[in-house]
């Protein structure tokens, strides 16, 4: 096991991009990103992901030399086309040119289509928190899950995420994933060789599983399918906003991100942030957050969203962060 600062580790996953064919500001996006996953605790979304980032990008499921564009534009709401490049340059424009024009307008939608695995879908609305902003995010993926009474994967995991800033504290993040658990926690399972609880997946067969190898090849359970549909649908909720709106693939028809060979996933993401200053206005925002805060922490235990990550990060920043030496034997040589 290897420690690197972070500051090496954004280094070395941008030179192992580059070298896969990313380009220069596609692989700095990247590693920032996740470098950033890593540090917080995410490890599924993290360095983890290197290796399949390079592979996609080898085998051609990535446009490396893509720059996303601004395709549309009408008032409060724009759309990028990532290219079908990796997914965080193009989120980075989405998100800066949704803050500014929600400063202006009071809101704006921002759609990213033609992209890519997102990676931590939070962690894009930081720019926005720290602008004051309230930001939401919604995004698809690879088909995971099956509709409400289905047997077979249709939707993907298609998570949700939203940030709330604060004055003089840590912004409060909600970020999940509409399958009981994100589908990278199989993949880490898998490489780990551990079984995973049953309820998380079923096989191809449409069976419970343990094996994170058969979940990943067979589909993903919905939050709460055990009692109810509504992980379902809130599943195609998302599905249809990061879709019929801004034109990106359905999560069925994109080639899995486990896989090394298949097509372009051309799925969606979407952004919308909002400048409380519009509503009730800003002062009156900072308080109702600070007096819901305060009633939350009345009960011993209570952690907020998002504090967690921040402490995981702020260590990592003065420990660094080890890295497995199975995965580092993945990845070429510094230098």
């Amino acid at each position: 096991m290897a420690t690197l600062t972070m500051h090496e580790a954004r280094e070395w996953v941008e030179a192992v991009l580059q070298r896969a064919g990313a380009g220069e500001e596609m692989a700095r996006s990247t590693a920032h990103a996740l470098v950033l996953a890593e540090a917080q605790g995410l490890g599924s979304h993290g360095l983890s992901r290197v290796p399949q980032y390079a592979t996609h990008l080898r085998n051609g499921r990535v446009a490396g030399g893509a720059l996303p564009r601004i395709a549309r534009s009408k008032g409060a709401a724009l759309l990028v086309d990532a290219q079908e490049g990796l997914a965080f340059p193009a989120c980075e424009l989405a998100v800066r040119e949704a803050t500014q024009r929600a400063a202006e307008l009071g809101v704006a939608f921002a759609g990213v289509t033609n992209s890519h695995h997102c990676g931590v879908l939070v962690n894009h609305l930081l720019p926005a928190a720290g602008a004051g902003m309230v930001g939401l995010a919604f995004a698809n993926s690879p088909a995971a899950m099956p509709m409400a009474g289905g047997r077979h994967p249709i939707f993907g995991t298609n998570p949700v995420a939203a940030i709330f800033p604060r004055r003089g504290g840590e912004p409060l993040m909600i970020d999940l994933s509409l399958s009981e658990v994100a589908r990278g926690k199989l993949m880490v399972a898998a490489k780990e060789g551990r079984s995973i609880p049953e309820g998380w997946a079923l096989d191809a067969q449409g069976q419970p599983t343990t094996d994170p190898r058969a979940g990943l090849e067979g589909s993903m359970l919905p939050i709460g399918a055990a009692s109810s549909a509504k992980g379902a649908m809130l599943a195609l909720m998302v599905e249809l906003l990061v879709t019929a709106l801004i034109g990106a693939q359905f999560g069925f028809e994109a080639s899995s991100f486990f896989v090394d060979e298949g097509n372009r996933p051309r799925i969606g993401q979407a952004f919308i942030v909002v400048d409380p200053g519009a509503l009730a206005g800003s002062d009156v925002f900072a308080e109702r957050i600070e007096t819901l805060v305060a009633e939350m922490q009345r009960d011993e235990g209570v952690r907020l969203p998002g504090a967690r990550r921040e402490e995981r990060r702020r260590r990592a920043q003065v420990q660094g962060l080890p890295v497995p030496d199975a995965l580092l034997a993945q990845w070429p040589a510094r230098g």
